[in-house]
């Protein structure tokens, strides 16, 4: 057994609504606390004196400066598997350039497809493992990762295999997600075609090794239809596959697809109506935003306070890519996001715990600090929890557990 503390504040998240508002007053905040670990999972969180006085056998972390502890981040929506940069891509968008008019200069998602399918398993596993240290190095102890810039079998399978093994080298949670379904690749002139060519051809393999329990496409007109969208995600989940979908970027649509399929979750929602967030508020899909879509691509955020006063579960992610969302700092993003949205600190720090535990389906197991749950946690250097989004991201953790070992 294991005490690591004491924490001047010690947030546990433990008993906080899944769903709507939450004001900072309802925030559990324990004082000069501590957690008991054993094998990596919590077994009780305390006053760090009575740890002490009730495991006296127990070996001791001492946090020799003041900090406050809160659950380890999840990140729940990211793309940090990929090659080669989109650096141009972002320049002509700040000059005013349209998507098309990208594509047509040699940019846009196929962009990265050239670089990804010609890169190596390994070089795919250093390029995750050196951004998954920055994300651990922020507070994010879980992170999904998608695959979706190969789309072709091999490629696909190959950035699959190359999350597959970065999981076996790290503490840190990853959870893989299989998104073929990215965008139409040039090989084929059929949407529907490319769609059953991943169901008969890829998907049976990703199952088969074991590579992902998730299926994400992206529904938008510069991508796949709702219908599209509909045939191809049932026949997904009738293969056991759990859903998630890229929902309302730019247009309508998705999220009530996703709600329509019971999706984990909606993700984006920067164009969602009052009839979609209503749609979502209704169901157990978990609304994920993506501040970082709207900074890399100079677009509204999406309408968390609404979304949040509607009765969703609301996540805050990061969709860290190389083209729309370069920065992958889910810190300053969420610290925007809340100033913007108007949000409590209390919903921020919710949108990166439990909610966003939630919309992975992994809310038995992580972004909360209580019995049985992995000790996953970050340690800010403050006396007051407040004190991380005042700095709007610039105050970063002074340490970081993942399964109770230290990272950070």
């Amino acid at each position: 057994m294991k005490i690591i503390g004491p924490f001047e504040q010690l947030l546990t998240m433990e008993n906080m609504p899944l769903r709507g508002p939450v004001k900072d007053e309802h925030c559990p905040v324990w004082e000069n606390a501590g957690i008991l670990t054993d094998n990596g999972r919590i077994v009780r969180v305390d006053a760090f004196d009575t740890l002490l006085r009730e495991y006296p056998a127990a070996r001791v972390e001492f946090i020799e400066e003041p900090a406050v502890a809160v659950p380890g981040l999840v990140d729940a929506h990211t793309h940090i598997c990929f090659a080669g940069s989109r650096a141009m891509d972002y320049c002509m968008r700040m000059a005013g350039k349209t998507y098309e008019e990208i594509a047509r200069a040699g940019g846009g998602i196929l962009s990265s497809v050239r670089f990804t399918r010609a890169a190596s398993g390994q070089v795919l596993m250093e390029g995750i493992e050196e951004r998954l240290r920055f994300l651990n190095s922020i507070g994010i102890t879980t992170c999904e990762i998608k695959s979706g810039y190969a789309l072709d079998k091999e490629g696909e399978l190959k950035m699959l295999r190359a999350i597959k093994a970065v999981q076996r080298r790290t503490p840190a949670h990853i959870v893989p997600t299989f998104l073929g379904a990215h965008t139409c690749p040039p090989e084929f002139q059929d949407q529907k075609a490319y769609l059953q060519f991943l169901l008969e051809e890829v998907l049976p393999v990703v199952k088969e090794e074991g590579l992902s329990g998730r299926v994400d496409i992206f529904v938008e007109d510069i991508a796949f239809s709702v219908e599209e969208a509909r045939f191809y995600l049932l026949q997904a989940a009738a293969e056991g596959f759990a859903l998630t979908v890229h929902a309302d970027q730019f247009t309508a649509g998705g999220a009530r697809l996703a709600v329509e399929l019971k999706a984990q979750s909606a993700d984006h929602l920067e164009a969602s109506a009052e009839e979609d967030i209503a749609a979502l508020a209704a169901s157990d899909t978990a609304a994920v935003v993506l501040p970082g879509a709207s900074l890399g691509l100079g677009i509204r955020f999406a309408p968390t306070r609404r979304l949040l006063d509607a009765g969703c579960v609301v996540a805050i992610a990061s969709d860290w890519n190389p083209g729309s969302a370069p920065m992958g700092d889910l810190l300053v993003q969420a610290a925007l996001l809340g100033i913007y949205e108007k949000l409590s600190a209390a919903e921020l720090w919710a949108g990166l715990t439990y909610r966003a535990a939630y919309a992975l389906g992994l809310e038995q197991e992580v972004g909360c600090l209580q019995k049985g749950f992995w000790c996953d946690l970050a340690a800010f250097p403050t006396n007051d929890h407040r004190e991380v989004w005042y700095a709007q991201g610039r105050m970063k953790p002074w340490g970081v557990w993942a399964r109770a070992e230290r990272l950070v």
